[in-house]
């Protein structure tokens, strides 16, 4: 009884040099972004993160210094660099609720 051999198909030219898009992919010939970049995202999450552990007690006693003093620089940081929040608004009085 003879088996048969299973041949792989070799890549073609087209499917040899095909790029292979991905989400974070940029444009071909366009600037990849670096992956270990900060953006304003990343050091606002940081603030948090170093709020949150605060309040926990993450921090011995003799830590706190050095953790508040990088906790103000970061928000003196984003408060610097962050674009403003945008106001709210008065919001309308509904007629018949106290309004005009």
């Amino acid at each position: 009884m003879a088996t048969k051999k299973k041949t792989l198909k070799k890549p073609t030219r087209a499917t040899a040099k095909a790029p292979t898009a991905t989400a974070n992919s940029a444009p071909a010939g366009g600037p990849q972004p670096d992956p270990n970049a900060l953006s304003i995202g990343d050091l606002k999450n940081l603030s948090s993160i170093l709020d949150v552990a605060s309040t926990r007690g993450a921090f011995k006693a003799g830590e706190m210094a050095g953790v508040g003093f990088l906790y103000n620089k970061l928000q003196a940081f984003l408060a610097k660099v962050a674009p403003p929040e945008p106001k709210k608004e008065a919001e309308p009085t509904i007629a018949g609720t106290g309004g005009k």
